[in-house]
């Protein structure tokens, strides 16, 4: 009795957080605009001054192809401030920077983490909207605009952009399942924005009010989701804007993947401590619902439930014997069997350089939900650094 009510309770929490929450929205989404007839935003006159504010460490590689992007985008030069921090590095990334004619370079020697580099930064800033971005993701080139019409509603205080992987025909699993992820994850963005808030942001691409900047505590791990929802916490929106959108390239492999993913899932650790009180729905209603349905069940809850729904199941099955395949259990397990055996088959082809694009999905979801439980144990055991450890990307 006891295991078949576990069963059900991490049935429903990996169901709810992967199926049922985008399910719910699109009903409520679809509902909304049959009976809302507000017209959304469109790009306008309005044309405020904005900063376009990149942080880099040991950039070189990808220094002249983003401040070339950067001057290529659609808005008027005189109204761009760029700020550049390049805190600790050590390759020539500032000198390189230097060399291009309107750009505000601030540099120091001690490597002190990505915060505490945008803290220090946050102080040069001049213009009322900042639009953060990172040195190797290339910007639109409506990208300022679409932004910017988006905050011409006062009750916007952030605006999230859209992180785009380019993929590529010689790519393997990593680039098939971060692909398919950030497009899933897009739609379920901009259906939150549409119903009440975006759930924070990515720091590919993300705009603030200048007035609504906090110094954020150094060590923080997931400097553009503490940002974005402290934001949100002061009553203003986060808007999604998918026609503003940053491309990068997909990790190298599923190993290179996994780095960023375990330093993620230890971050999300982090920011449920921080942003504690966002799950008290009687002060922020439906953005509690939204950000506990959204991040909280799948950096916590979710990834256990994927894992110990196997065994679990496993072990009503043996009380009850294998040899029955007629009922929900047997199927269920056996429906697990598979995706697992695919899974181990993509991470079998993607090790023997062979791309089957279809079995590199579950190998990729499999993975990020055993790097959420690392990056759980890493948080809890203190060795989660606030400094990136860069992952290879696809050239």
């Amino acid at each position: 009795m006891i295991l078949k009510l576990l069963f059900w309770i991490f049935f429903f929490i990996l169901i709810y957080a992967y199926i049922g929450y985008p399910a719910i929205l699109f009903v409520i989404t679809r509902l909304k605009k049959l009976f809302n007839s507000k017209k959304t935003h469109t790009i306008s006159d309005y044309e405020p001054d904005v900063c376009l504010f990149v942080t880099a460490y040991n950039e070189k590689d990808f220094i002249r192809q983003k401040v070339e992007n950067s001057f290529q985008l659609d808005y008027p030069k005189k109204k761009v401030q760029y700020v550049w921090v390049t805190d600790g590095s050590d390759d020539g990334t500032p000198d390189i920077l230097r060399e291009f004619e309107n750009l505000e370079v601030y540099h120091q020697p001690e490597r002190r983490g990505k915060m505490h580099a945008m803290n220090r930064g946050m102080q040069f800033v001049k213009a009322p909207i900042v639009i953060f971005s990172d040195t190797n993701t290339r910007l639109n080139p409506k990208a300022i605009r679409e932004i910017i019409a988006c905050f011409s509603d006062p009750n916007t205080g952030c605006v999230a952009g859209e992180k785009r992987i380019v993929e590529k025909e010689a790519d393997v699993a990593a680039a098939a399942g971060e692909g398919l992820y950030w497009k899933f994850e897009s739609w379920v963005k901009r259906m939150d924005s549409e119903l009440n808030s975006a759930v924070g942001a990515v720091g590919e691409l993300f705009a603030i009010r200048r007035e609504l900047f906090e110094e954020v505590e150094t060590d923080t791990i997931l400097d553009d989701f503490i940002i974005s929802l402290r934001i949100a916490q002061k009553g203003y929106k986060i808007a999604y804007s998918p026609n503003a959108y940053a491309e990068e390239t997909a990790s190298l492999n599923v190993k290179e993947e996994l780095k960023r993913k375990i330093r993620i899932a230890a971050g999300g650790i982090q920011t449920l401590f921080r942003l504690n009180t966002l799950l008290n729905p009687f002060r922020f209603g439906v953005l509690s619902w939204q950000y506990f349905s959204h991040k909280v069940l799948r950096w916590s809850l979710a990834p256990i439930s994927l894992f110990l729904l196997f065994f679990i199941n496993a072990a009503i099955l043996a009380e009850t014997g294998f040899g029955r395949i007629s009922d929900f259990y047997s199927i269920f397990f056996y429906f697990q069997l598979l995706c697992y055996l695919l899974a181990f088959v993509g991470w079998y082809l993607e090790n023997k350089k062979l791309r089957f694009k279809f079995l590199f999905i579950p190998y990729y979801f499999v993975s990020v939900n055993y790097a959420a439980i690392r990056g759980m144990y890493r948080y809890f055991r203190g060795k989660q650094s606030a400094s990136w450890e860069k992952s290879k990307r696809a050239i």
